[in-house]
């Protein structure tokens, strides 16, 4: 044809533009009309429109309003959590398969309506896929069905609040509501703003698919505040959280002396390692770089590093796909300062900067950026900003990659490129993250769970192992309900101790004077100061060390140390340390009893027993080392997965009064059995017995500085253990100001809390509840001591 001229498929290609969308959104615009454009609350199975509410709007990429949210009041809040308590009794006596159904109904009306839960995903600006949640519901419902054939002896919280900030994934946030539902709790939803009109038609759903009014609640408000009050409910048992870490640690201190539990998930603000090993096919880990890190929507943020040997075989092929790329659109003007100061601080730092093109001179939109060359310290890898920035740095051998790879202070997942097998599963075992990735990237499915470790959360999500946060032992106490007390928290725990004052002399009754251990061996008090150990009528027994700040530190550094060995060791070799102690504390069973009766003052017969049951506890943990559940999930797709229990760390203890030797025991038999190393501060009122033990400790095999057993003020000790950042859990049995203390102080840096409340009228029961030989309580116990991690194996 004259005039005409002669194009490549590549030319035409590159000269492309974005057509217009093939969704007319019509479907989720017929549904938001029918609510009139103004989304109520849903409570009691039906939509709510309470008056004299403020309102929020949700917006879709273009700003244009797409529907109004009502923002929830006190009155709200309690006649929700009202109503999923007295639906609570009614949902969780149903048998298996009645809870089931319900869910199998949701996964189909999930299927007949996919068009409209597609459009009001992408409008709300939270996209989701309906088959994901199909899949989520068709997981959970089985799970509902074999709850009590598979998970015996463990029975649900009550009423859970599951809370989401505003940047949170819809997937995200039904992956904690529909296992909670299945094992019989009743739910109260605080969605993000985003997620909110998807969530409520869910919810919508699931009632036209058999869910008894009241089991499932939604309530909307203007920021995670919301979350709080909801919390702070006494009808409420258990919050969950997935987000953002500012959010998260606003919740849990907002609700840190309530008497109610708090996990958190904090996905969003992770940082991921991006693995690329020489052994790597290049050219599909450039691929997979390229869809998990330069797209508009991600959920966590991506650090690249490349084995010195193929750097520049893969900076050729970034630059090459690069080249061409259009700006990426981000979430608001906001963002884009951010990446701005990321990006002109790492050049400023000497990194190199690779762009398809120049950043607009404003507006929400950022080119694909690659930075070479940045430090491990430069503030765009510690702490990226939220955009399609990718910082690459690079490692010369295996186990370097692996510390730069751990070098983050977040543990959500990674994703490793190897095709040497051998190389893959050692990365995988020395990475501390929750999932691995091996030649992929961003694969998700509920029968994977994930653990979040170090700041990336404190809670399992997903597999059989996440539906246990939904669940308690049958015979154990929640915490109770109470109001926040006035408690400084800078002051506490910080007052000097009383000096004692000598009162005469006795020389035929000198007391003995105690070591505590730490770094494997006994030792004074850092600070050179004792405290008198007192018998049941008040008579000087012992003296002991006032541990300290000082002294928590040393046993933390010492457990580093220690424990990097003992958890690659053996699960037999483990297992022949234990019963190596198990058998001296036999051996040194009459002393033992003798420091129980003397400092207890109850019966010679009780305090053998008290000896003989802490000898039977350390022989179950030992033979519990090599028993170890890890399983194979089977996957709708292909490829293979692992489910491996890791070693949580560094755990500190806060003992009880009730029973001076046998929780000691049973906490550090379970802790050091998993792989863990522990800081244990025994009871402040019956310290003899853990000083007697500290010998056994000494003679035993057990690693030097693996066990630390400081005495002193249980406060001033559980001040020290919370503010150290190394360890990672901490196990609390005392007051309910320490619980609040713990709540308020462990979000940041975030830990593991297994807390209990020992009040004066509680310790006879608790002393009861160690001597109980209940499985669920064991298994309880051993589950405290481990994360999950998840490993994803695609295969052809």
């Amino acid at each position: 044809m004259a005039g005409s001229t002669t194009k490549t498929v590549f030319e035409i290609f590159q000269t492309m533009d974005y057509g217009p969308s093939s969704s007319s959104f019509s479907t989720a615009q017929s549904w938001l009309e029918q609510q009139g454009g103004s989304l109520g609350l849903f409570l009691e199975g039906k939509f709510s429109r309470p008056a004299d509410r403020q309102t929020r709007s949700v917006t879709d990429s273009t700003g244009r309003v797409v529907c109004s949210l009502i923002c929830a009041v006190e009155e709200d809040v309690s006649g929700c959590a009202s109503s999923a308590a007295k639906s609570f009794k009614g949902w969780s006596e149903l048998s298996c398969h009645q809870r089931a159904q319900p869910l199998l109904r949701l996964a189909n009306a999930l299927q007949r309506h996919s068009q409209c839960v597609t459009e009001l995903c992408e409008l709300s600006q939270s996209p989701c896929s309906p088959a994901s949640l199909v899949r989520l519901a068709q997981f959970y419902a089985s799970w509902a069905q074999l709850r009590d054939t598979l998970i015996q002896d463990w029975v649900p919280r009550g009423v859970v609040a599951v809370v989401a900030s505003d940047d949170c994934s819809l997937y995200s946030l039904w992956l904690k509501v529909l296992p909670a539902l299945a094992l019989g709790n009743t739910v109260v939803v605080v969605p993000g703003m985003p997620t909110a009109p998807s969530s409520l038609l869910l919810a919508q759903l699931f009632g036209e698919a058999g869910l008894p009014a009241g089991v499932l609640n939604v309530i909307t408000g203007s920021d995670v505040s919301l979350g709080a009050k909801v919390a702070q409910n006494s009808n409420t048992a258990y919050v969950t959280f997935t987000g953002t870490r500012q959010d998260g640690e606003a919740l849990c201190r907002q609700t840190a002396g309530w008497g109610v539990p708090v996990s958190v998930s904090l996905p969003l603000d992770s940082v991921c390692p991006y693995i690329i090993f020489e052994s790597a096919d290049i050219d599909s880990a450039v691929d997979g770089v390229m869809e998990a890190v330069f797209k508009k929507r991600k959920e966590c943020q991506w650090v690249l590093y490349v084995q010195e040997s193929v750097l520049e075989s893969v900076v050729a092929r970034l630059r090459l796909r690069l080249a061409g790329m259009k700006n990426i659109a981000l979430q608001s003007e906001a963002h884009r300062a951010l990446v701005d100061t990321a990006v002109q601080e790492a050049a400023g730092q000497g990194a190199t900067i690779i762009q398809p093109c120049s950043p607009p001179p404003s507006g929400a939109l950022y080119p694909p950026t690659l930075l070479c060359g940045v430090a491990p310290a430069c503030p765009a890898v510690v702490c990226p900003a939220p955009g399609p920035v990718l910082p690459l740095l690079t490692f010369r051998g295996p186990g370097e990659g692996v510390t730069l790879g751990n070098h983050s202070p977040h543990g959500q997942a990674a994703s490793i490129w190897t095709e040497d097998l051998t190389l893959a599963l050692e990365t995988m075992k020395s990475l501390c993250v929750g999932c691995v990735w091996v030649n992929s990237h961003s694969v998700s499915d509920p029968s994977l769970s994930i653990s979040g470790r170090k700041s990336s959360g404190n809670c399992t999500d997903g597999g059989r192992e996440g539906l246990y946060q939904f669940l308690r032992p049958s015979d154990s106490s929640p915490l109770p309900r109470s109001s926040p007390t006035t408690l400084d928290y800078a002051g506490f725990g910080v007052a000097a101790a009383k000096a004692s004052v000598p009162e005469g002399f006795d020389p035929s009754s000198i007391p003995r004077s105690y070591s505590h251990f730490v770094a494997g061996r006994g030792c004074k008090a850092d600070s050179g100061c004792s405290r008198a150990v007192l018998s049941p009528e008040g008579a000087v027994l012992a003296h002991c060390p006032d541990g300290g700040r000082k002294d928590v530190r040393n046993a933390v550094e010492a457990a580093i140390k220690a424990q990097a060995g003992w958890m690659k060791k053996s699960p037999s070799a483990r297992a022949q340390s234990l019963y190596s102690l198990a058998g001296l504390v036999a051996q040194k069973k009459q002393p033992l009893a003798a420091s129980i009766q003397t400092q207890t003052g109850v019966s010679l017969e009780q305090a053998n027993q008290e000896v003989e049951l802490s000898v039977s506890k350390l022989y179950e943990w030992a033979a519990r080392c090599d028993k170890d559940v890890c399983g194979v999930p089977l996957l709708p797709q292909s490829g293979s997965a692992l489910s491996i229990s890791d070693p949580v760390g560094v755990i500190g203890v806060v003992l009880p009064d009730s029973k001076p030797l046998l929780p000691l025991i049973s906490l550090l038999g379970a802790a050091v059995a998993m792989g863990n190393a522990v800081v244990m501060v025994p009871s402040e009122k019956y310290p003899l017995p853990a000083l007697e033990f500290i010998q056994t400790l000494q003679s035993s095999d057990i690693p030097g500085g693996l066990v630390s057993i400081i005495t002193g003020s249980r406060d001033q000790l559980t001040h020290a253990v919370a503010n150290h950042s190394v360890i990672q859990a901490v196990w609390y049995w005392g007051s309910m100001e320490g619980c609040q203390f713990l709540q308020h102080t462990c979000s940041s840096p975030l830990k593991r809390l297994w807390l209990h409340c020992e009040g004066e009228d509680e310790k006879a029961s608790e002393g009861k509840l160690w001597t109980l030989p209940h499985p669920s309580l064991m298994e309880d116990m051993w589950r405290q001591a481990v994360a999950w991690k998840s490993v994803w194996i695609p295969t052809a």
